[in-house]
């Protein structure tokens, strides 16, 4: 990626820490603050149209730097479903799709077995992956998420079913949301390499919003430590984009513009 300025160089605005911000505004929003990356979001990119999205960001100089979101390996339609957000992702230019791996089936309690399932379907979904030249990268959710969405928990999992694979087919997502309370994480990035294909960061608050998924904050409003998680990708030897998102109720119900520009403040104080 490149910039108009060379701070933010790795910066890159994840569409959902501007959720309500439509996709065109988006854009235009990244483009007049010199930011050259965007994270989009499937649901978002859907409802303006694949073609015209990659189109709208293409022509505006901006590099997609992740999709989001695959896995959800739980569902009846998950093979369908998965192979559709690879064709996205190529379509849009994303180099990675961000995979959810989904949580345990209606009625089980089986996580190991879930856990297994999951593996199973990255390696069955990793040819299609590679053939369209889309790096699956598994997403290790914070433990709280693993009855629901996310059996994957730690990055040491997300490492223990990528490592099977070249780094370039499939990798794991350091999001520091998820993975900043763990006491081996540090050991983990290192472990992680390059199978680091994408880095996320956010901050986290308490107490958590009822339903737990709105309580990210922007970098610098919670207590993780942004820049030693920052520091240890770099010694891993990502050299990548450095996502912001967050999901927070306050943080949507602001301006967009403001939104930006409060996540490039506190990308520049705290993580860079």
């Amino acid at each position: 990626m490149s910039a108009g300025r060379p701070e933010l160089a790795r910066f890159s605005f994840n569409q959902a820490t501007a959720t309500h911000w439509a996709l065109p505004d988006v854009v235009a929003g990244c483009v007049d603050a010199g930011v050259p990356g965007i994270g989009l979001w499937r649901e978002p990119v859907a409802e303006y149209g694949v073609d015209r999205a990659a189109k709208l960001v293409r022509d505006a100089g901006l590099a997609v730097t992740t999709l989001c979101r695959g896995g959800f390996f739980t569902a009846d339609d998950w093979w369908d479903e998965n192979r559709r957000a690879v064709d996205e992702a190529a379509a849009l230019g994303a180099p990675v799709l961000v995979l959810v791996s989904g949580g345990l089936p209606p009625g089980s309690k089986d996580i190991d077995g879930a856990r297994a399932r999951v593996a199973d379907a990255v390696a069955e979904l990793a040819p299609y992956a590679d053939s369209a030249g889309v790096t699956l990268a598994i997403e290790p959710l914070h433990p709280m998420f693993s009855a629901d969405r996310c059996v994957i928990s730690t990055l040491g999992q997300a490492l223990d079913i990528a490592e099977r694979f070249d780094p370039g087919v499939v990798g794991v997502v350091v999001d520091a949301y998820h993975v900043w309370w763990d006491d081996t994480v540090h050991d983990q990035i290192a472990r992680a390499g390059e199978w680091i294909a994408s880095f996320q960061v956010c901050d986290w608050i308490t107490p958590l919003p009822e339903g737990v998924l709105l309580g990210r904050a922007l970098p610098g409003d919670g207590c993780i430590e942004l820049r030693r998680m920052r520091e240890a990708v770099d010694a891993a030897g990502y050299t990548g984009p450095i996502e912001v998102e967050v999901f927070n109720a306050q943080v949507w119900a602001r301006p967009g513009a403001d939104v930006l520009a409060a996540s490039i403040d506190g990308y520049l104080r705290e993580v860079v």
